[in-house]
């Protein structure tokens, strides 16, 4: 059976302008390596509320799961939860259960809720929230929509609070090969024995060191016997 899909959605102004640099997509791509889910497309778009609602009905019609990132923090620009309950045909408003959450945290810390504060407790109908151990703001699941904040330590968390509730397949593993000659003169052979491999992923990485090429050959599949028996061959051909 096939593993189930993914896509990413990162959301924000910051990462389009080369304000922030991303490291969540990085993240989330080996998580879900790890747990059998394979993550098949990624988009990066602004915080822009029609560009979000487009990409969120397009990727949770054509994958099996979605993960968001960003724009579920108080200021104005954070509308990424509005904008994930309009693609999924759910209202919208500030819900008990996270609004309790939040003003405890608020008050354990001496700060006043306000409504900046609030807006994070706005949770769309039928959502599931995503625990944050981190800042308390909860993401949440709405369908196959898993919303997280931007934030890398607190994205991090938030996945590994959600995974456990999500159906993974079998791992992808890798093996891999380092070759001291360039692409082009082991392009043929090795795209022959792709051939030979079907359910195996091949993949060719070149490299420059101390003014020679080389190239990284890395085999991927969910099956450990027919990964060994390429790699087999792999090394007969290069090794």
């Amino acid at each position: 059976m096939a593993n189930p899909t993914a896509a990413m959605l990162v959301i924000g102004d910051e990462i389009l302008s080369g304000r922030t640099r991303d490291s969540n997509l990085h993240y989330l791509a080996g998580e879900l390596t790890r747990v059998g889910i394979d993550l098949r497309e990624a988009r990066v778009v602004a915080d822009d509320a029609a560009a979000i609602v487009a990409a969120v009905r397009a990727l949770s019609a054509s994958f099996d799961q979605v993960f968001t990132s960003g724009g579920i923090g108080p200021t104005h620009d954070d509308i990424t939860a509005d904008a994930v309950a309009e693609a999924m045909r759910a209202r919208i408003g500030h819900r008990a259960d996270a609004m309790a959450l939040l003003a405890a945290h608020y008050d354990r810390q001496g700060v006043p809720f306000n409504e900046a504060r609030q807006r994070m407790a706005r949770i769309p109908d039928g959502a599931v929230l995503i625990d944050n151990p981190i800042s308390v703001a909860p993401g949440f699941s709405l369908g196959n929509v898993h919303v997280m904040a931007g934030v890398p330590t607190i994205f991090e968390a938030m996945v590994a609070g959600l995974l456990p509730r999500l159906t993974g397949g079998a791992p992808l593993l890798s093996q891999s090969l380092r070759v001291m000659r360039p692409e082009g003169e082991i392009a043929a052979a090795f795209g022959a024995l792709a051939a030979q491999h079907p359910d195996l992923s091949m993949g060719s990485y070149p490299f420059s060191l101390n003014g020679a090429y080389g190239t990284n050959l890395v085999i991927r599949g969910t099956d450990p016997g027919q990964l060994d028996a390429a790699m087999v061959q792999l090394m007969k051909l290069f090794g």
